[in-house]
Protein backbone atom coordinates (compact mmCIF):
# COMPACT_ATOMS: atom_id res chain seq x y z
CA UNK A 1 0.00 0.00 0.00
CA UNK A 2 1.54 3.26 -1.27
CA UNK A 3 1.52 6.18 1.32
CA UNK A 4 -1.44 7.99 -0.41
CA UNK A 5 -3.83 5.00 -0.09
CA UNK A 6 -2.36 4.63 3.25
CA UNK A 7 -3.25 8.01 4.65
CA UNK A 8 -6.48 7.89 2.57
CA UNK A 9 -7.79 4.39 4.21
CA UNK A 10 -6.54 5.98 7.47
CA UNK A 11 -8.41 9.34 7.38
CA UNK A 12 -12.00 7.22 6.56
CA UNK A 13 -11.26 4.90 9.77
CA UNK A 14 -10.82 7.87 11.70
CA UNK A 15 -13.62 9.64 10.65
CA UNK A 16 -15.95 6.34 11.16
CA UNK A 17 -14.83 6.56 14.71
CA UNK A 18 -15.69 10.17 15.32
CA UNK A 19 -18.83 9.74 14.09
CA UNK A 20 -19.49 6.44 16.39
CA UNK A 21 -18.18 8.49 20.06
CA UNK A 22 -16.76 11.63 20.30
CA UNK A 23 -14.39 13.03 22.61
CA UNK A 24 -16.83 16.35 23.33
CA UNK A 25 -20.39 13.88 23.92
CA UNK A 26 -18.28 12.29 26.86
CA UNK A 27 -18.04 14.99 28.24
CA UNK A 28 -20.87 17.12 28.05
CA UNK A 29 -21.20 20.82 28.83
CA UNK A 30 -22.97 21.61 32.46
CA UNK A 31 -27.13 21.67 31.96
CA UNK A 32 -26.57 25.26 33.32
CA UNK A 33 -25.85 26.16 29.87
CA UNK A 34 -28.84 24.73 28.56
CA UNK A 35 -30.27 27.34 25.34
CA UNK A 36 -29.04 30.09 27.44
CA UNK A 37 -26.43 31.07 25.38
CA UNK A 38 -25.95 33.76 22.91
CA UNK A 39 -23.54 32.20 20.13
CA UNK A 40 -21.97 33.35 17.00
CA UNK A 41 -19.53 30.57 14.99
CA UNK A 42 -17.33 31.91 12.18
CA UNK A 43 -15.90 30.25 9.59
CA UNK A 44 -11.88 31.12 8.84
CA UNK A 45 -10.92 31.62 5.17
CA UNK A 46 -7.32 30.48 6.00
CA UNK A 47 -6.49 27.73 3.40
CA UNK A 48 -9.40 28.29 1.08
CA UNK A 49 -8.30 28.66 -2.96
CA UNK A 50 -11.30 30.28 -4.31
CA UNK A 51 -13.11 33.23 -4.30
CA UNK A 52 -14.87 35.36 -1.57
CA UNK A 53 -18.01 34.83 -3.23
CA UNK A 54 -17.23 31.14 -2.96
CA UNK A 55 -15.97 30.65 0.53
CA UNK A 56 -19.28 32.68 1.80
CA UNK A 57 -21.75 30.70 -0.26
CA UNK A 58 -19.71 27.55 1.57
CA UNK A 59 -19.99 28.61 5.22
CA UNK A 60 -23.69 29.75 4.89
CA UNK A 61 -24.14 26.06 3.45
CA UNK A 62 -22.40 24.44 6.19
CA UNK A 63 -24.45 26.65 9.05
CA UNK A 64 -21.96 29.44 10.43
CA UNK A 65 -22.97 32.62 10.82
CA UNK A 66 -20.04 35.00 9.40
CA UNK A 67 -16.93 34.78 9.00
CA UNK A 68 -13.69 36.27 10.67
CA UNK A 69 -10.49 37.36 7.75
CA UNK A 70 -7.62 40.08 7.92
CA UNK A 71 -8.92 43.52 6.89
CA UNK A 72 -9.54 43.76 3.60
CA UNK A 73 -7.17 46.90 2.51
CA UNK A 74 -8.23 47.59 -1.22
CA UNK A 75 -11.27 49.07 -1.92
CA UNK A 76 -11.94 46.35 -4.46
CA UNK A 77 -11.73 43.52 -2.25
CA UNK A 78 -13.76 45.42 0.40
CA UNK A 79 -16.47 45.70 -2.30
CA UNK A 80 -16.24 42.17 -3.27
CA UNK A 81 -16.97 40.79 0.63
CA UNK A 82 -19.35 43.31 1.47
CA UNK A 83 -21.46 42.27 -1.54
CA UNK A 84 -20.71 38.49 -0.71
CA UNK A 85 -21.57 38.87 2.58
CA UNK A 86 -24.82 40.28 1.81
CA UNK A 87 -25.67 38.14 -0.86
CA UNK A 88 -25.24 35.23 1.91
CA UNK A 89 -26.74 37.12 5.05
CA UNK A 90 -23.58 36.48 7.28
CA UNK A 91 -21.97 38.55 9.62
CA UNK A 92 -18.00 39.66 9.93
CA UNK A 93 -15.34 40.02 12.19
CA UNK A 94 -11.99 41.60 11.27
CA UNK A 95 -8.53 40.74 11.90
CA UNK A 96 -5.70 43.35 12.10
CA UNK A 97 -2.76 43.80 12.69
CA UNK A 98 1.14 44.84 11.43
CA UNK A 99 3.99 42.89 9.77
CA UNK A 100 6.53 45.84 10.64
CA UNK A 101 9.73 44.41 13.08
CA UNK A 102 10.57 47.93 14.14
CA UNK A 103 8.61 49.37 16.58
CA UNK A 104 7.33 52.81 15.11
CA UNK A 105 6.68 51.65 11.87
CA UNK A 106 4.78 48.49 13.04
CA UNK A 107 2.51 50.73 15.62
CA UNK A 108 1.49 53.42 12.84
CA UNK A 109 0.65 49.97 10.21
CA UNK A 110 -1.42 48.95 13.46
CA UNK A 111 -3.27 52.46 14.02
CA UNK A 112 -4.12 52.52 10.14
CA UNK A 113 -5.75 49.21 9.57
CA UNK A 114 -7.41 49.89 13.38
CA UNK A 115 -8.88 53.15 12.09
CA UNK A 116 -10.21 51.61 8.45
CA UNK A 117 -11.95 48.17 9.83
CA UNK A 118 -14.03 50.68 12.27
CA UNK A 119 -14.55 53.71 9.85
CA UNK A 120 -14.66 52.29 6.28
CA UNK A 121 -16.69 49.42 5.84
CA UNK A 122 -20.75 50.06 5.43
CA UNK A 123 -21.07 46.75 7.46
CA UNK A 124 -20.48 46.84 10.98
CA UNK A 125 -18.26 44.34 11.99
CA UNK A 126 -19.20 42.31 14.99
CA UNK A 127 -15.45 42.53 16.84
CA UNK A 128 -12.01 43.32 15.79
CA UNK A 129 -9.31 40.56 16.37
CA UNK A 130 -5.76 42.20 17.06
CA UNK A 131 -2.43 40.57 16.59
CA UNK A 132 -1.09 43.19 18.48
CA UNK A 133 2.76 44.46 19.22
CA UNK A 134 5.74 41.96 19.06
CA UNK A 135 7.51 39.70 21.92
CA UNK A 136 10.39 41.54 21.61
CA UNK A 137 8.68 44.94 22.22
CA UNK A 138 9.07 46.62 25.69
CA UNK A 139 6.54 46.57 28.39
CA UNK A 140 5.62 50.11 27.50
CA UNK A 141 5.58 50.01 23.75
CA UNK A 142 3.16 46.66 23.39
CA UNK A 143 0.62 49.10 26.02
CA UNK A 144 0.36 51.55 23.29
CA UNK A 145 -1.38 48.92 21.27
CA UNK A 146 -4.13 48.32 24.06
CA UNK A 147 -4.33 52.63 24.66
CA UNK A 148 -5.28 52.68 20.96
CA UNK A 149 -7.56 50.46 20.53
CA UNK A 150 -9.34 51.06 23.94
CA UNK A 151 -10.09 54.46 22.70
CA UNK A 152 -11.16 53.39 18.99
CA UNK A 153 -13.46 50.65 20.66
CA UNK A 154 -15.24 53.48 22.35
CA UNK A 155 -15.41 55.68 19.87
CA UNK A 156 -16.67 53.44 17.30
CA UNK A 157 -18.74 51.19 19.60
CA UNK A 158 -17.20 48.13 18.04
CA UNK A 159 -15.45 45.63 20.66
CA UNK A 160 -11.53 45.05 20.52
CA UNK A 161 -9.70 42.21 21.52
CA UNK A 162 -5.97 41.51 21.34
CA UNK A 163 -5.53 37.83 20.71
CA UNK A 164 -2.98 35.19 22.79
CA UNK A 165 -0.89 34.71 20.03
CA UNK A 166 2.74 33.30 19.60
CA UNK A 167 5.31 36.20 18.36
CA UNK A 168 2.74 39.06 19.61
CA UNK A 169 2.70 40.61 22.88
CA UNK A 170 0.37 38.18 24.44
CA UNK A 171 2.72 35.31 23.58
CA UNK A 172 2.84 33.70 27.31
CA UNK A 173 0.21 33.30 30.03
CA UNK A 174 2.83 34.85 32.78
CA UNK A 175 3.39 38.51 30.05
CA UNK A 176 -0.49 38.26 29.58
CA UNK A 177 -1.24 38.29 33.33
CA UNK A 178 1.07 41.48 34.23
CA UNK A 179 -0.99 43.14 31.24
CA UNK A 180 -4.41 42.20 32.34
CA UNK A 181 -3.15 43.37 35.66
CA UNK A 182 -2.19 47.12 34.88
CA UNK A 183 -4.78 47.49 31.81
CA UNK A 184 -8.76 47.54 33.32
CA UNK A 185 -9.74 47.91 29.33
CA UNK A 186 -7.97 45.02 27.78
CA UNK A 187 -10.04 42.24 26.86
CA UNK A 188 -8.92 39.02 24.74
CA UNK A 189 -9.53 36.81 22.43
CA UNK A 190 -8.78 33.17 23.65
CA UNK A 191 -6.29 31.25 21.31
CA UNK A 192 -5.13 29.48 24.30
CA UNK A 193 -3.78 26.26 22.07
CA UNK A 194 -0.45 28.84 21.98
CA UNK A 195 -0.32 28.84 25.31
CA UNK A 196 0.20 25.17 25.71
CA UNK A 197 2.57 25.34 22.85
CA UNK A 198 4.68 28.38 24.61
CA UNK A 199 4.52 26.63 28.04
CA UNK A 200 5.19 22.69 26.96
CA UNK A 201 1.93 21.90 29.15
CA UNK A 202 -1.61 22.03 29.16
CA UNK A 203 -1.41 24.78 31.72
CA UNK A 204 -1.85 22.96 35.11
CA UNK A 205 0.72 24.89 37.08
CA UNK A 206 -0.92 28.42 35.82
CA UNK A 207 -4.46 27.71 37.18
CA UNK A 208 -5.02 31.42 38.49
CA UNK A 209 -3.50 33.53 36.16
CA UNK A 210 -5.61 31.18 33.44
CA UNK A 211 -8.36 31.56 35.66
CA UNK A 212 -7.73 35.86 35.22
CA UNK A 213 -7.08 35.51 31.64
CA UNK A 214 -10.70 33.62 30.92
CA UNK A 215 -12.37 36.36 32.76
CA UNK A 216 -11.50 39.10 30.08
CA UNK A 217 -11.95 37.07 27.52
CA UNK A 218 -14.76 38.53 24.54
CA UNK A 219 -13.97 36.06 21.80
CA UNK A 220 -12.31 32.72 20.99
CA UNK A 221 -10.19 30.68 18.56
CA UNK A 222 -11.36 27.38 19.14
CA UNK A 223 -8.34 25.56 17.54
CA UNK A 224 -7.25 22.75 20.37
CA UNK A 225 -3.24 22.74 21.05
CA UNK A 226 -1.16 20.59 22.89
CA UNK A 227 2.32 20.57 24.70
CA UNK A 228 4.28 20.41 21.68
CA UNK A 229 2.26 22.49 19.17
CA UNK A 230 -0.47 24.83 18.36
CA UNK A 231 -2.76 22.42 16.55
CA UNK A 232 -3.38 18.70 17.31
CA UNK A 233 -3.55 16.69 14.10
CA UNK A 234 -7.20 15.64 14.40
CA UNK A 235 -9.11 16.63 17.67
CA UNK A 236 -11.66 14.19 16.97
CA UNK A 237 -8.46 11.52 17.40
CA UNK A 238 -8.72 9.24 20.94
CA UNK A 239 -4.98 9.97 22.05
CA UNK A 240 -6.08 13.98 22.26
CA UNK A 241 -8.23 12.92 24.46
CA UNK A 242 -6.69 14.76 27.50
CA UNK A 243 -6.04 18.49 25.05
CA UNK A 244 -9.39 18.02 23.97
CA UNK A 245 -10.75 17.99 27.76
CA UNK A 246 -8.62 20.40 28.92
CA UNK A 247 -9.67 23.10 26.08
CA UNK A 248 -13.27 21.91 26.53
CA UNK A 249 -12.69 23.21 30.31
CA UNK A 250 -11.71 26.31 29.57
CA UNK A 251 -14.01 26.91 26.87
CA UNK A 252 -16.85 26.54 29.29
CA UNK A 253 -15.52 28.85 32.03
CA UNK A 254 -16.12 31.87 29.03
CA UNK A 255 -19.05 30.37 27.97
CA UNK A 256 -20.07 30.34 31.45
CA UNK A 257 -19.42 33.86 32.26
CA UNK A 258 -20.95 35.09 29.21
CA UNK A 259 -24.49 33.19 30.44
CA UNK A 260 -23.96 35.03 33.64
CA UNK A 261 -23.87 38.65 31.79
CA UNK A 262 -25.87 37.97 29.25
CA UNK A 263 -23.58 38.32 26.39
CA UNK A 264 -23.32 37.52 23.47
CA UNK A 265 -19.79 35.17 22.73
CA UNK A 266 -18.43 34.80 19.07
CA UNK A 267 -16.38 31.77 17.97
CA UNK A 268 -13.51 31.22 15.17
CA UNK A 269 -13.36 27.64 14.15
CA UNK A 270 -9.74 28.16 13.20
CA UNK A 271 -8.00 24.58 12.62
CA UNK A 272 -4.99 25.59 9.78
CA UNK A 273 -4.32 24.40 6.76
CA UNK A 274 -0.19 23.17 6.02
CA UNK A 275 1.68 23.71 7.51
CA UNK A 276 -0.23 24.44 10.94
CA UNK A 277 -2.06 20.71 9.61
CA UNK A 278 0.62 18.25 9.62
CA UNK A 279 1.52 16.10 6.64
CA UNK A 280 3.21 13.47 5.05
CA UNK A 281 6.99 13.81 5.01
CA UNK A 282 8.16 13.96 0.98
CA UNK A 283 4.53 14.22 -0.10
CA UNK A 284 3.30 17.32 1.79
CA UNK A 285 -0.11 15.68 2.09
CA UNK A 286 -1.77 16.89 4.51
CA UNK A 287 -2.64 14.33 7.41
CA UNK A 288 -6.88 15.15 8.35
CA UNK A 289 -9.32 17.41 6.35
CA UNK A 290 -8.88 20.81 7.38
CA UNK A 291 -12.63 21.82 6.48
CA UNK A 292 -14.30 18.87 7.90
CA UNK A 293 -12.54 19.79 11.36
CA UNK A 294 -13.44 23.40 11.50
CA UNK A 295 -17.15 22.01 10.54
CA UNK A 296 -17.13 19.38 13.33
CA UNK A 297 -15.75 21.96 15.85
CA UNK A 298 -18.46 24.05 14.85
CA UNK A 299 -20.95 21.30 15.12
CA UNK A 300 -19.97 20.40 18.21
CA UNK A 301 -19.95 24.14 19.67
CA UNK A 302 -23.33 24.19 19.13
CA UNK A 303 -24.48 21.21 20.36
CA UNK A 304 -22.56 21.79 23.31
CA UNK A 305 -23.68 25.06 24.16
CA UNK A 306 -27.08 24.94 22.31
CA UNK A 307 -28.93 21.88 23.67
Amino acid sequence: MNRRNFVSTALATAGVLSGIESIASENPAPSRFDNKLSLKVLGTNWGFTGTTDEFCAKIKKEGYDGTEMWWPGSKERQTNLLSALKKHGLEVGFLCGSGERQYPAHLDAFKKQIDAATTQFDQKPLYINCHSGKDYFTYEQNKAFIDYTTEASSKSGIPIYHETHRGRMLFAAHITRNFIEKNPGLKLTLDISHWCNVHESLLQDQEETIKLALSRVGHIHSRIGHEEGPQVNDPRAPEWEAAVKAHLAWWDAVVEQKVKNGETLTVLTEFGPPNYLPTVPFTGQPLADQWGINVYMMQMLRKRYLK
